[in-house]
């Protein structure tokens, strides 16, 4: 039976080594004089400039219907679109995401400074538009609470309470000694401004192909930022909660004074206002666990929001909470559609940078969104076309007295969870708003702001799921997790314009510092496999006796390339300066010897446990050589005719350096400067450098760089670092042990 077992085990070996690839290949050795004239012939572009630039701009039938299709994707589907498979999953997505869209377009307009009937004008033109331009099919786009607040930040700080001051006020309410309807109107201006300059901004970047500026908003500070976001929300709407009157702050330290005004006045509380707020609340939570837990069993998510919006109304207006209880309410709705008009181009100097802070973080909440769904679904999303979508919701729906809008997590999820397939579903939800802007916009004039500081404060419930992170990255990323920290505790303390810029400095600084300090390493040979790894990290891996193979995983230019050479001596164990100083001082021993000996003088060099110390013996240390094999010196008063012996030790075993380039993608001429000082600097010590791994665009810039001359030529590039090793290994001279014996 065991004889049988040894069997099958031998054939089971034969049968995987028999499936196993081969990889055998047999050719000369290559470097990159003999691939240039040899192997590789460049092909020749005969195409001139003028004939490129005329092909570039040459119209044509497909060309203007591929530029048409891009600007407007609507084309694309709509054309094919299935109504018996999509329209009806379409229209309840769509009536279920109008629901959420319209307590949320009233709730987040306070979050922007202005009324909440904008808020509404918001939640219409854009996702109208958006229909028509944007390539995603399940996100939401319309009011969010993190762009609310930035332009409400903005309009707070344009256009302050102490700029509307009653002179002639009486009463201890601050809203009596505020000018309301002329503060609130020149708010809009501001806001409708911001959404001007932030719409024109994103669609000049979405022309000139700039999608990828999101790469700078890395998810990591994305989430920071939008977690500190959150925190300013929650502050900022406690004093909605609990119907107090307190001055609204922006800028530095916005948060912490806005948390001292409520509490300095938590004293008059309106216990009304309160108990109302906290119990939609609570109904809301109850409401999104439910919702979250039995998601699978419901066809379609509870609207908690549309309740809360409609019972609390109910209630005010039944016991007529604002003139009973002094409880908020939204107040005038103006029925219908405000006809466009022009911004105030006047506060435009003063918008320039939060217009851009706001266009950035808009474009990257809905890309990011945006390409989750497309990638659950199965289909891709154009960045820049999404820039340029974005863009014109933003511009032409400022003409209607509308501010920046984006995609919305919450109103997303609901979207896609109720089975929309396109952005029909978004169609419907908007026209679903129009009608109550239209026809039924008064019946919410009773609607206590509580209650929408409820429904904002709930919703932001995922945001703060987000803190989550900081374990998560404590484990895996040290540095992500100090952008997470840095981009959340700066947008808490210098708000959200400056703090975002904070971190995204921060976050580029992090680039700066993995790239000037790279990982280096010495490589070895993995026997039988044409494999080099670190010889630090891995057992099998063996040095090559006299080569030693440099591996650094960054790209050399001005900021790294000293520390680049620097990790090249250090690793390596060689330093050209340090060589030098050996030769000169053991030049000046063997100088100083000769004169004061009148016998032969024989300069040796021996190991020392394999180890290169550079050093020269001093006169004090000569001896008759008994045992040169052991080091052991012998009675250095012997004869003095017969022949002296000074040993010294060798200024290295090393004969070859190879430098890999595999992980190189770039050089500048400062790094080019500092690699060709390099290998004249090693020559000198006779130890040759070479380079390996060096790919055709980084062979290109070389040329460009004049980095290659009469003396340094091609023959030092080889394409792989075997090949540069069997290179040395063949052209090596070196012996072992060097020994010089001048007889005077």
């Amino acid at each position: 039976m065991d004889q049988e077992e040894e069997e099958v085990v031998a054939a089971a070996a034969r049968e995987d080594e028999a499936s196993q690839l081969i990889y055998r290949i047999e050719r000369p050795v290559y470097n990159e004089t003999l691939i240039q004239t040899k192997l590789l012939k460049r092909k020749e572009d005969t195409t001139t400039n003028c004939q490129k630039l005329a092909e570039k701009f040459q119209c044509s039938s497909e060309k203007a219907k591929a530029a048409a299709l891009s600007f407007m994707p609507i084309l694309s589907w709509l054309p094919s679109y299935p109504v018996r498979k999509y329209l009806f999953s379409d229209v309840v997505s769509g009536l279920s995401t109008g629901v959420v869209q319209l307590p949320q377009g009233l709730a987040y307009a306070m979050l922007a400074a202005v009324p909440p009937v904008y808020g509404l004008y918001s939640s219409f033109y854009p996702v109208l538009l958006y229909t028509f331009f944007g390539t995603s099919r399940h996100i939401s786009v319309g009011t969010f609470a993190v762009i609310s607040l930035m332009i409400g930040g903005v309009a707070v700080r344009e256009a302050p309470d102490s700029m509307y001051m009653n002179i002639n006020a009486t009463g201890s309410n601050a809203s009596d000694a505020i000018n309301v309807e002329l503060r609130d109107k020149s708010r809009v201006q501001v806001a409708v401004m911001v959404t001007t300059l932030a719409g024109l901004i994103q669609i000049v970047l979405g022309l000139l192909r700039f999608g990828f500026v999101a790469i700078y908003l890395t998810e990591p500070l994305v989430r920071g930022f939008t977690t500190a976001a959150s925190m300013h929300v929650v502050i900022s709407q406690l004093k909605y909660l609990l119907g107090v009157e307190t001055q609204r702050y922006s800028g530095f330290l916005s948060a912490i004074y806005s948390v001292k005004a409520v509490l300095s006045r938590i004293t008059s509380t309106n216990i009304a206002t309160f108990l109302l707020g906290l119990g939609c609340i609570i109904f809301l939570y109850v409401i999104k666990v439910l919702n979250e837990r039995f998601k699978k069993k419901l066809p379609i998510p509870i609207p908690g929001e549309i309740i809360v919006v409609i019972v609390s109304t109910s209630i005010s207006y039944g016991l007529s909470l604002s003139k009973e209880y002094k409880v908020h309410v939204v107040g005038n709705i103006p029925t219908g559609l405000r006809p466009p008009a022009a911004p105030n181009i006047s506060l435009l100097p003063n918008l320039v940078t939060d217009s851009f802070a706001i266009a950035i973080v808009g474009f990257s909440m809905d890309v990011s969104l945006a390409k989750i769904f497309a990638l659950k679904h199965g289909y891709s999303v154009d960045g820049n076309q999404e820039l340029i979508a974005l863009g014109l919701c933003n511009f032409i729906s400022s003409f209607f007295q509308t501010f920046a809008v984006t995609c919305s997590m919450s109103r997303s999820l609901v979207q896609e969870s109720t089975g929309g397939k396109t952005q029909i579903a978004g169609l419907l939800a908007s026209l679903l708003v129009l009608v109550v802007v239209v026809a039924i916009g008064f019946v919410f004039e009773p609607l206590p702001q509580t209650a929408l500081a409820a429904i904002i404060m709930v919703n932001l419930i995922g945001m703060f799921k987000q803190f989550r992170d900081i374990p998560s990255l404590w484990r895996t990323s040290k540095i992500e997790l100090a952008i997470w920290v840095i981009a959340f505790i700066a947008s808490v303390l210098l708000g959200l314009d400056y703090g975002l810029l904070v971190a995204v400095t921060f976050a580029i600084l992090t680039v700066i510092y993995r790239t000037q300090s790279p990982k280096s390493s010495i490589l070895g040979h993995v026997a039988n496999t044409g494999l080099y790894c670190d010889v630090d990290e891995y057992e099998e891996a063996a040095e090559y006796e006299g080569i030693k193979i440099f591996h650094s995983n960054s790209s050399i230019y001005f900021a790294n390339s000293d520390l680049y050479v620097n990790s090249l001596k250090e690793k390596t164990g060689l330093n050209p300066e340090h060589l030098q100083a050996a030769r000169k001082a053991q030049k000046k021993q063997k100088e100083k010897t000769n004169s004061n000996q009148s016998s032969p003088l024989k300069i040796c060099a021996k190991y020392k446990d394999e180890a290169v110390t550079h050093e020269v013996l001093p006169q004090g240390h000569m001896a008759v050589a008994e045992d040169q094999k052991n080091g052991q010196f012998g009675d250095r008063h012997g004869d003095s005719s017969s022949e002296e012996v000074v040993f010294l030790e060798p200024f290295s075993t090393v004969h070859s350096i190879i430098l890999d380039w595999t992980s190189a993608t770039f050089i500048d001429s400062v790094g080019a400067k500092a690699i060709r000082q390099v290998i004249k600097e090693y020559a000198t010590v006779d130890v040759r450098v070479v380079i390996a791994g060096c790919n055709r665009n980084l062979l290109a810039e070389l040329d460009t760089l004049k980095f290659f001359t009469k003396d340094l030529t091609t023959d030092i590039l080889f394409p792989t670092v075997h090949d540069a090793v069997l290179h040395c290994q063949h052209s090596n001279s070196h012996p072992s042990v060097a020994a010089v014996s001048d007889m005077t």
